[in-house]
C-alpha cells in the first residue's frame, strides 16, 4: 500500500508539473501588462542623469503601493489616484537639481518595441502604461513593467514560483522519513 501511495504521489507531481509548465509557459497578452515609461527631456548628460534619479525616486515611492496591485485593473486604479503625487516626486527631484522644466504623468496606451526582462520577453505592441514625460520628453527613455511588478519589488527583484503540491509532498516525505 505504501508503494502505491508513493507511485500515486509521484504521478500527481509529474502531472502537476506538466500542467504548470504549460500554464506558466503561455505568453501573457499585451492586455495583461501595465508598463512604465520615463522619457527624458533630451539626450544631454544632465537630462539623462536626472531621468535615472527620477526613475529611482518613482520606484521608491510606488513600491509600497505595488503590493496592493493584485490585478492590472487594481494597479491602474492605484496609479490613477497617485498621478499628482507621482508628478510631485518627479518635480521635486527636478527642482532640487536646478532644472527649469517640470514633469507630466499620465496613464495611456503606447506602442512599445520588443523588450526582454530576464526570462520574460514582451513582444512589440500597444500596452497600457504609466507615461512620465520630463520637460519635452524627447530624449532617450527608460521603461519597465508596473504590473506584474517587475520593477517595483521590495527585495532583489527576483520572482519565484512555488508549487503547493510540491510543498505537500515534501512535508509528507519529511514526516515519513
Amino acid at each position: 500500500m505504501k508503494n502505491f501511495c508513493i507511485v500515486f504521489l509521484v504521478l500527481i507531481i509529474i502531472i502537476a508539473t506538466a500542467v504548470c509548465a504549460v500554464t506558466l509557459g503561455e505568453p501573457r497578452t499585451e492586455t495583461e501588462y501595465l508598463r512604465i515609461h520615463v522619457r527624458a527631456n533630451s539626450n544631454s548628460e544632465a537630462d539623462q542623469d536626472v531621468k535615472y534619479e527620477i526613475k529611482d525616486e518613482v520606484v521608491k515611492f510606488f513600491t509600497p503601493y505595488a503590493a496592493q496591485c493584485t490585478s492590472k485593473q487594481r494597479a491602474e486604479e492605484i496609479i490613477t489616484s497617485l498621478l499628482p503625487e507621482i508628478e510631485n516626486v518627479c518635480n521635486g527631484v527636478l527642482k532640487e537639481r536646478g532644472f527649469g522644466y517640470g514633469s507630466k504623468a499620465s496613464l495611456r496606451k503606447e506602442k512599445f518595441p520588443t523588450r526582454v526582462y530576464g526570462d520574460l520577453t514582451l513582444e512589440e505592441g500597444v500596452y497600457d502604461a504609466l507615461i512620465i514625460e520630463l520637460g519635452s520628453g524627447t530624449g532617450d527613455n527608460w521603461w519597465c513593467v508596473v504590473y506584474p511588478p517587475l520593477c517595483f519589488t521590495a527585495g532583489n527583484g527576483n520572482v519565484s514560483y512555488r508549487s503547493a503540491i510540491y510543498d505537500i509532498v515534501r512535508k509528507f516525505f519529511n514526516k515519513s522519513a
